[in-house]
């Protein structure tokens, strides 16, 4: 297999299926991505922070399409599509999928926005977020944030951060 080819593809998921959907492409040996975050668990007994999807409903799987493998994906329990355009997946951009893997894990407050078009390009260029680029974005509290768009997904996700750490790109 051509590793050149591979790309990265939104799969969609059935709802709260997304570490089922995970955990059975890994066990057909295809590279797979579920971007998490920490949240704070809300059980009555007890808080303790518990990983949950940063974009519910969605995993990310590395591959070249080829037949056999876009079928293996397809019948995984919990698939319900291939993201795309007109009946043909399309692959997200690089620098989209880079972004979520600098999330992925992270406990900063990320909260799922509308797809958003305005705004600076910026890179974060301190702290544990490093290297993450999305959209400046100030709000009427005057926070700052950045905003990580997934332009296939439609799905933007913001995360709190000093001014002081951004650079425009």
């Amino acid at each position: 297999m051509n590793k050149r080819s591979e790309k990265w593809y939104a799969v969609h998921t059935r709802s709260r299926f997304e570490q089922k959907v995970h955990d059975g492409i890994i066990g057909k040996s295809i590279e797979v991505f579920l971007p998490r975050i920490q949240v704070m668990s809300r059980r009555k007994d007890r808080r303790k922070k518990i990983l949950v999807p940063l974009i519910p409903g969605y995993v990310f799987v590395h591959t070249d399409l080829h037949p056999d493998e876009y079928l293996d994906i397809l019948k995984t329990a919990g698939v319900v599509r291939l993201v795309g355009f007109e009946g043909k997946p399309v692959p997200a951009r690089d620098e989209e999928i880079s972004s979520l893997m600098i999330l992925d894990g992270t406990d900063r407050t990320v909260q799922n926005r509308t797809y958003m078009n305005k705004g600076d390009m910026v890179m974060i260029m301190e702290g544990p977020l490093k290297g993450l680029v999305g959209f400046y974005l100030r709000h009427k509290d005057k926070s700052d944030k950045v905003v990580v768009s997934i332009e296939l997904l439609h799905r933007s996700m913001s995360v709190e951060i000093e001014d002081w750490a951004l650079e425009k790109v």
